[in-house]
This record gives C-alpha cells, sequence and structure tokens, in this order.
C-alpha cells in the first residue's frame, strides 16, 4: 500500500451537514490509510460536529501558512460568531468561499494532491460574492480549463452530463456538437488514466423522449447528438448512441458500458443517486487538479442532528486519493 495522500478537504456550508460527515469519515480506516486531510474550516464549528457525530476531535489546529504536521490537521480558516445548524447566512456564504479559496491555494501550490469540497449552500454563498452556478464552474473558470465535465461516479453507474446547472429550457440551445464531441473524448481519456479502464465504452443518451422517434418529438438526435457520437468514433472513442434514456440507463445499471454521458442534470443524476444512493461521487473531469465531491447538498433539515450518513463523504476521499495516486489530469491544458 502506498503512502497516504494530501487531501484538502473543505467544510462546505458550515451550518449543513458537511462538517458532520467530513468528521465521521475520517473515522473510517479505510481513509485513515489512505488519506492525510487537511480540512478548511472552522475550529468550533468542527468540535461541535465531532460531538453531533459522536466521534473524537482529535485534529491539531493550524493557522493557513503553518507547517503541516505529518497526519491530517484543521486548518483555522474562520470562527462563525453566529454558527447554528441548519440556518446558513451571510456569514456562513463568507465561510464557505474562504474555505474554497484556501483550499485551491493548497492545491495550485502543490501542498496538497488533490481537493475533496463538502457541500455549499449556494443562495448564502453567492451573496458573498461568489458569481458561480456552483463549485464546477468556478473551478473551470479558477484553473483556466476550456471544458470540464461532472461526473457522478459510483460503483456500477459513471453517469457525466453534457450540460450541468441549466435550466430545462435553456439545455436544447446550450447542446452543440463540439461540446458534446468534447465531453466524450474528456470522458474516455478520463477513464482511461483515472480509472484504469483501457478501452472504455460509453453511452450517449437522447435528449427527447425515444431518443426523437426520428424527428417525431424532436430533431436535436439527428442534427447534434448523433454526429457528435459519429465524430467521436472517428477519433477513436468507443461511443454509442444516442440511445433512449429509459431504456439506456437499467442496462447501464447491470455494467452495460463503463459510463453514460446524459444530456442534462436531472436525466443523469436521478438514475445515479437511486442506484448508488449515498455511494455516488461528484468527479470534476478536465481539470488539471483532481477534484471529488460527495453527491449530496447540505442537508439543513438533518443538519447538527448526528444522524447524516458519511458514505458518500468516503468515497469521495478515497476516490481523491485513488485519482491522485493515478493520474495527474493534463487534458485540461491541450
Amino acid at each position: 500500500m502506498s503512502s497516504p495522500r494530501s487531501i484538502a478537504v473543505t467544510l462546505g456550508d458550515p451550518t449543513g451537514i458537511g462538517p458532520e460527515v467530513l468528521c465521521a469519515a475520517l473515522q473510517d480506516p479505510r481513509v485513515q490509510e489512505r488519506v492525510r486531510a487537511v480540512v478548511l474550516g472552522d475550529s468550533n464549528v468542527w468540535a461541535e460536529a465531532c460531538r453531533c457525530m459522536g466521534v473524537p476531535d482529535a485534529l491539531p489546529r493550524i493557522a493557513l501558512g503553518d507547517p503541516l504536521p505529518e497526519g491530517s490537521v484543521l486548518v483555522e480558516i474562520s470562527r462563525l460568531a453566529n454558527h447554528e445548524w441548519g440556518r446558513p447566512g451571510a456569514e456562513s456564504g463568507r465561510a464557505q468561499k474562504a474555505y474554497l479559496e484556501a483550499a485551491m491555494e493548497l492545491v495550485q501550490t502543490g501542498i496538497a494532491d488533490a481537493l475533496c469540497t463538502g457541500p455549499i449552500h449556494k443562495a448564502s454563498i453567492h451573496a458573498a460574492g461568489f458569481p458561480f452556478p456552483g463549485h464546477t464552474e468556478f473551478l473551470q473558470e479558477r484553473l483556466g480549463a476550456r471544458r470540464v465535465v461532472m461526473m457522478l461516479a459510483g460503483p456500477v453507474l459513471r453517469v457525466a452530463l453534457a450540460t450541468t446547472h441549466v435550466a430545462l429550457a435553456d439545455v436544447p440551445r446550450a447542446l452543440s456538437v463540439e461540446g458534446i464531441y468534447e465531453s466524450l473524448v474528456i470522458v474516455s481519456d478520463s477513464l482511461r488514466r483515472g480509472f484504469g479502464i483501457e478501452r472504455p465504452r460509453i453511452a450517449v443518451c437522447g435528449l427527447n423522449p425515444h431518443a426523437g422517434e426520428q424527428g417525431l418529438f424532436g430533431d436535436e438526435e439527428e442534427r447534434i447528438v448523433a454526429p457528435a457520437v459519429e465524430r467521436a468514433r472517428a477519433a477513436g472513442v468507443e461511443a454509442e448512441g444516442p440511445y433512449p434514456a429509459d431504456g439506456l440507463f437499467p442496462r447501464a445499471a447491470r455494467g452495460g458500458w463503463d459510463a453514460v454521458l446524459a444530456m442534462y442534470h436531472d436525466q443523469g443524476l436521478i438514475p445515479v443517486k437511486t442506484v448508488h444512493r449515498e455511494t455516488a461521487v461528484n468527479v470534476t473531469l478536465g481539470l488539471p487538479i483532481v477534484r471529488t465531491s460527495p453527491d449530496h447538498g447540505a442537508a439543513h433539515d438533518i443538519a447538527g442532528r448526528g444522524v447524516a450518513d458519511p458514505s458518500s463523504a468516503i468515497h469521495a476521499l478515497l476516490m481523491a486519493a485513488d485519482l491522485a495516486e493515478r493520474w495527474t489530469p493534463e487534458i485540461a491544458r491541450r
């Protein structure tokens, strides 16, 4: 077994379940063996999360810029004056932004090998001057990546998205032959170098019911999706489709392909979250760094109750370590 990988980990929204699932995840023996966590957060919030989850508060505290110890550590970024579980606000929004900025500094300077982000609360972080729809778009701009792909990876299903945080009415206009082609190239390349799949097979969803039924329910499949698949195949990508999504996903869930490219957010995320529940991991492909995240939100309704499931956080940390071990992304630099 190789030495643990240093992973910069953000708490996400300090009023949500991010701190709770993270402190519980760090108790997992597999995580302790593979991960040296550099937690960017708040000492008081961390102590309270450990109390809620019934786990030891054993992380040493340091300031940003201090030398890192050998084991996991909490880097003090904020001290919330009015922390209350389940109640995000301006103060927690500023904290989320500060955690992310500090984590990026560690990864970009090579102090950390990878980034694992806790779930944010979009309204409060936007109010703090974060103008991006989510982590994915922030990372793309911050790191200068021409195109990135959001992929949810579970034990069987891996689902990438051709579009991410786009209103459903705007999805057809957001799709293009070039965009789908580039997404397929990124997914195929990432599966080879990051996941160890020598010849990845990718199924592509249609946009419309029945994949358009030869233009009866829409022509995006004929105009956009099919030409993109043909172009990707000509470039050596083993892509198939477009297929109707309702028939594709049951087959994919049985291991029919190595990954699926869905056309929009809910088309792809509903199946993978249904099949893999708390074990799926959000991975951003196409970046010059490794980035993973648990596949859930801040869950304010249960925050502070000590009942949050850390399974996805455990898998996100382990996948970050595995990807950092096997693969340094380069596709974004092309």
